[in-house]
């Protein structure tokens, strides 16, 4: 029972430390998506900044410079982008 212990010890380590974080991170990142709305400034997981156009079910159609539109899949939004942020960095 005693060489067990460490074991039963390294898990909950594992668990509280790097699995229930991603995890949460996960939830996070999911209802985000699930709240895109029009007008919304976004970045996706290849660094293309845009604003929401048009948001469906699994995808949204993304408005680059100009009049270039892209449609890409809510999976692919990584976060949020406000220029007052960005300045607010420089």
């Amino acid at each position: 029972m005693e060489s067990l212990l460490p074991l039963v010890l390294v898990v909950v380590v594992f668990y509280f430390f790097m699995i229930r974080p991603q995890m949460k991170k996960q939830k996070e990142l999911k209802k985000f998506r699930e709240n895109l709305q029009v007008g919304d400034k976004v970045v996706t997981i290849g660094g293309i900044h845009g604003k929401i156009l048009e948001v469906a079910d699994t995808t949204i159609l993304l408005s680059c410079e100009s009049s270039t539109k892209i449609r890409i899949e809510k999976s692919a939004v990584s976060q949020s982008f406000d220029e007052k942020d960005v300045a607010a960095q420089a």
